[in-house]
């Protein structure tokens, strides 16, 4: 029993500490996500050039962290036409370029880390670029474009198809608008609808590793007193362990910290990080979406990105002399004292409600209830009618987007 509580206090107090970085982040994504609109996105990304790859991580950087919702959205892009291997970057920016992960790491564990997300996060979707320019053959793109299209379910459906983003008048007038406030507050607690679960399982996950593993396993495991090895072994064991470990998004950052402190490579734990694109879920749906060949591929090409990402990290951070020479990633018991995390975490914490509140207020519970739907799902009635999957009040006599949320009108299937 005083095991258990060991690993709650553990996971607690790791809880307390990045509590307020969470909530700033997905403030800051969600106002993001109320100006950059989902539908333009496949226009955008015609083809796998430099400039639109770079469009790709700055769309992918500007949309939910969550890896479910990101990979669901890719899938939807390569529906709607856009090019495979500028979804496929696009979903790695979602996961590994946003805000909040940068937060969190910076945090949780160090400034390098955050420096190193970003530069790497780069140097993964070049290296991914390559490789499918190489290796992606027009067949294989095609056979997942068919099974794409047969419209097969995953998670976040809903989230992935749900734009309330604002297109009209300057930037600052749109945020500060009734609509982007609407928009702002739909994003941010649904973004946290999708992801809490992952950041759950991962704070308990790293709780109980930081209080039932000995230091000593994880020094032997990851080669400390070998460090000419442990700098090789890490970034290729991190994406393994993330495999196993089932978390992702920004779930497994906590998960991140305790390796840091047992003993893995600076490399390792950001290929480690990278890895929430290839756990075991994860790999799935990209059955489900694109068939088992392209699976295959994805696995294997996102591991070797990944890995190697990782080590140019490693040796980059290394040379600039950027790799943090203490191990004390914030992974702490409970203790809940007046200081400025309290402070912060108090103040975020009523912007967190102020949020909540409007979500509540502008129809929310029913985007809520239908985020986890299908793209083209609608309730039985009157054919012929086009209605919105997350607002059935509304209904319109041919296709459109929904005045509220900004998905796909369906047509209503009929009774029977």
């Amino acid at each position: 029993m005083n095991a258990v509580v060991h690993a709650l206090s553990v996971a607690f107090g790791m809880t307390w500490e990045i509590l307020w970085p969470l909530i700033l982040g997905f403030t800051l994504s969600g106002i993001v996500q109320a100006v950059v609109s989902k539908r333009e996105m496949t226009q955008l990304l015609p083809d796998d050039s430099t400039r639109s790859l770079a469009v790709a991580c700055g769309l992918g950087a500007a949309s939910s962290s969550c890896s479910y919702a990101a990979v669901a959205l890719a899938r939807s892009l390569v529906r709607r036409g856009a090019n495979f291997t500028s979804a496929m970057a696009f979903e790695f920016a979602s996961t590994n370029l946003v805000i909040e992960l940068g937060i969190l790491l910076a945090v949780l564990i160090a400034w390098q880390f955050t420096a190193a997300e970003f530069v790497g996060g780069v140097v993964m979707i070049a290296i991914l670029a390559v490789i499918f320019r190489r290796a992606l053959s027009p067949s294989l793109v095609e056979e997942a474009r068919a099974n794409a299209e047969r419209g097969r379910t995953g998670r976040m459906e809903g989230h992935a198809e749900m734009d309330m983003s604002i297109s009209d008048g300057p930037i600052v007038s749109r945020l500060f608008s009734e609509r982007g406030f609407t928009a702002t507050s739909h994003s941010f607690v649904m973004d946290w609808a999708s992801i809490w679960i992952d950041i759950a399982i991962g704070l308990l996950i790293a709780g109980a590793l930081a209080a039932w593993v000995p230091e000593s396993f994880w020094q032997a495991f990851f080669f400390v007193d070998h460090p000419l090895i442990a700098k090789l072994w890490g970034p290729l064991v991190g994406p393994l362990v993330a495999m196993l470990s089932f978390v992702c998004s920004i779930g497994n950052v906590p998960l991140a910290a305790v390796l840091w402190n047992g003993g893995i490579s600076f490399g390792g734990a950001i290929s480690f990080i990278f890895a929430d694109l290839i756990v075991i879920p994860i790999l799935r749906i990209y059955r489900k979406y694109y068939g088992r060949r392209m699976t295959l591929f994805l696995f294997v090409t996102f591991y070797i990105t990944m890995a190697t990402a990782g080590l140019v990290v490693e040796i980059v951070f290394g040379a600039l002399g950027l790799i943090p020479t203490e191990r004390n990633a914030q992974v702490v018991e409970a203790s809940v004292s007046w200081n400025y995390t309290t402070v912060l975490n108090l103040v975020f914490l009523t912007i967190a409600a102020v949020l909540v509140v409007r979500f509540l207020r502008t129809g929310g519970p029913a985007m809520l209830r239908a985020m986890s739907a299908p793209r083209g799902q609608a309730r039985a009635g009157q054919p012929g009618v086009f209605v919105c999957p997350m607002h059935p009040e509304i209904e319109r006599q041919e296709p459109g987007a929904c005045p509220i949320c900004g998905m796909d009108l369906v047509e209503r299937r009929p009774h029977g």
